[in-house]
């Protein structure tokens, strides 16, 4: 059987391919403490789960309009009114997932040979998607400036130009937990308008941040016309499983990327989408409690990881830190000037030996790291630092 060019360029994703590899462990009986997913530990709010139910009884199992319920993209253009971007449901597509979003997005921008720069450590799937759309990837690294973007805009400056097509950024960031200040989002801005470069701005953890102001990108001046904002509800309103997002652009785009929408997946599920309602509308105690608790838990990691002699950066949003592995524990070890660590190996000694599941860094463009996940309760945190010393993994 031949398969095609476009499925060969890609790899499966590390992140799943990791979770996949513990579950083995777990069938074995083996104790995993699962630190290598990004999925909240948290029910999805009782209150969001009856309105399914509601739904469903109702008789919203059918086909739901392809760009999502009218109640749904209204609510989700008035949230969006709310965080000072001016859309209206007209610029919204509902999808099943935010991963959905952003390869509809893709798919819809690029073309063979355009350019595509990505700030790395970046997303698994950003890579992927990119790739099956026939782009070619630019990367800049944001790993000798500690992952933060406004000291790295002279290396950002570099790397775009009129050639550029599109320009992903997330912020707060998957896999670093960066948020991205205001000086370098009018950075990106300068660029973007400089060289007509379309952006989409991942903002799919907005809403986890411990203190730190996140801006979206299109309530810059000149940056709505040209920006892709996309978003879900599986962090904020831990809905993973429902797989539940959506885009919000100019129709133009809009009216573009909904017709690979109609001939793929055709709609998110009915139901679902009448969730999502009642999640926008009636949850911000449920959310609050989540992120205090992500809170506390980001706070003992980093004092854990401290106490053994791992100095890691405090990220200021999502779950998730970077933790230097092997030899290469110096940050200017990442500008590649320096030999890095294997952090493949080191992610699979601390499964096999430990029982503790993380993400390589390299999977984001971030070798000599690992990617943790403290969407774990405190307890299993606290035991996992243990393992990983007492297999002198830290």
């Amino acid at each position: 059987m031949d398969f095609s060019d476009r499925i060969q360029r890609v790899e499966p994703s590390a992140t799943l391919a990791i979770s996949s590899l513990a579950s083995e462990l777990e069938a074995d009986g083996v104790d995993v403490i699962d630190l290598s997913v990004g999925e909240p530990d948290f029910p999805t709010p009782a209150n969001v789960v009856d309105a399914a139910e509601t739904a469903m009884e109702e008789g919203h199992t059918g086909y739901p309009p392809s760009k999502g319920v009218p109640e749904l993209r209204e609510a989700i253009a008035a949230k969006l009114r709310d965080d000072g971007l001016p859309y209206d449901a007209g610029n919204v597509i509902v999808t099943p997932g935010a991963k959905q979003a952003l390869y509809e997005t893709v798919q819809t921008v690029v073309d063979d040979g355009d350019e595509v720069v990505l700030l790395d450590p970046a997303w698994v799937s950003y890579e992927a998607m990119v790739k099956l759309a026939g782009g070619d990837l630019n990367r800049v690294d944001l790993a000798p400036h500690g992952f933060k973007l406004e000291p790295a805009l002279d290396d950002l400056s570099a790397a775009v130009s009129d050639d550029t097509e599109l320009l992903i950024v997330n912020s707060p960031s998957n896999p670093t937990g960066a948020v991205y200040s205001d000086a370098a989002l009018e950075g990106v801005r300068d660029l973007a308008v400089e060289h007509d470069i379309t952006v989409i701005s991942d903002e799919i953890y907005e809403r986890i941040t411990y203190g730190a102001e996140c801006t979206s990108l299109a309530t810059l001046d000149g940056m709505f016309e040209r920006t892709i904002t996309v978003n879900g509800f599986s962090k904020a309103y831990s809905m993973t499983g429902w797989r539940l997002g959506y885009l919000a652009a100019p129709e133009e785009l809009v009216s573009q990327a909904a017709k690979l929408h109609s001939h793929s997946v055709s709609s998110a599920t009915n139901f679902v989408q009448r969730a999502g309602v009642e999640a926008l509308q009636n949850t911000e105690d449920d959310v609050s409690e989540m992120v205090e608790a992500f809170h506390e838990r980001r706070d003992r990691l980093v004092a854990l990881l401290k106490q053994h002699g791992v100095d890691v950066g405090t990220p200021d949003g999502a779950f998730y830190l970077m933790i230097p592995v092997g030899e290469a524990q110096r940050a200017s070890d990442a500008s590649g000037d320096e030999p890095r660590a294997d952090d493949q190996q080191w992610c699979e000694d601390a499964l096999e030996e430990a029982h503790v599941a993380t993400v390589p860094g390299s999977a984001f463009g971030a070798p000599g790291y690992a990617r943790v996940s403290y969407a774990a309760n405190l307890e299993r945190i606290e035991e996992a630092v243990e393992r990983l010393v007492e297999s002198d993994l830290l």
